[in-house]
């Protein structure tokens, strides 16, 4: 069974959708429901909402100063950010090690998956889409954005982490001439060093900068297209999680991860790796 979402606050149900339809309360308040499937084609249409209805889940009134800030300054207003992972490359289906290289482009099974994301997403209004301009990211948010009014954005600081030697390398061939170092990167990756560089825990660095850069932008709703390290850094760092839990967060291709802001820039996860969408025409509704 592959869960859809995965939410810190959920009415108690037996069924493997959990919902609630009562009337919501006026504000201070939030609710996901959480939708379950497997594989199989003959599931139905669904659809997801998040909603403000804290009161009858029991989910948290509020979350002022239950984490960092992120942006150290007030926001114009509390954001909502959705965060996507790339569709399937041409060197995840080859298990290569993808990094900064721009050679892995999306592949037709990462086309279809990224359709699925716009038919998922399709009925939710953002202000703008902040992409990676590395080919694999950027050819999934062209497929996403397509039809929308706002061009798309591309930032420098959503790129994946540089890997240097080990790009383009499959994975078994990687282990077996650079054993030390692979290991390192798989096992102990804040570690992982090349010539005094610490990729990952760099990457801290530079997701903190893309917080800033996506939350100081006009609007309220934003989508954000990337990849997988930068993503968990994304995540991490918005938690307040060093690099050294780094691999404690996964993300499949078209995974969809959502957070909520409030004005001084604290950030609650509301949801982690949603899939549901990749195996029915599952929908996403704010």
């Amino acid at each position: 069974m592959i869960c859809g979402a995965l939410t810190f606050r959920a009415p108690l149900s037996s069924s493997s959708s959990f919902t609630c339809d009562s009337k919501r309360p006026a504000k201070h308040s939030a609710r996901l429901k959480i939708q379950c499937s497997n594989s199989s084609p003959d599931i139905p249409l669904t659809t997801e909402k998040i909603v403000n209805d804290s009161y009858l889940t029991g989910g948290a009134y509020d979350f002022d100063r239950a984490s960092t800030s992120l942006t150290q300054k007030l926001l114009s207003s509390p954001k909502k950010v959705t965060i996507v992972r790339h569709g399937l490359s041409s060197w995840n289906k080859e298990s290569r090690i993808q990094g900064s290289s721009n050679l892995s482009v999306l592949s037709e099974t990462g086309v279809r998956q990224a359709e699925r994301c716009r038919k998922a997403l399709g009925n939710i209004y953002f202000d703008r889409c902040f992409s990676s301009p590395i080919s694999r990211a950027k050819s999934t948010a062209e497929v996403i954005w397509q039809g929308r009014e706002e061009p798309l954005v591309f930032l420098d600081s959503l790129k994946e982490a540089h890997l240097f030697y080990l790009e383009g390398m499959k994975n078994v061939d990687a282990r077996e001439k650079y054993p030390k170092e692979y290991t390192t990167w798989r096992e102990d990756p804040a570690n992982f060093t090349v010539n005094g560089i610490y990729p990952v825990r760099k990457l801290w660095g530079t997701a903190r900068e893309a917080w800033k850069e996506i939350l100081f932008s006009s609007g309220e709703s934003f989508l954000v297209i990337t990849h997988k390290s930068i993503l968990r850094a994304l995540i991490c760092t918005a938690l307040g999680l060093s690099p050294e839990r780094f691999r404690s967060i996964d993300v499949n291709n078209g995974g969809v991860s959502v957070f909520a802001f409030n004005k001084k820039g604290e950030a609650m996860l509301q949801s982690l790796n949603m899939t549901a969408h990749m195996y029915n025409d599952h929908t996403y509704l704010y």
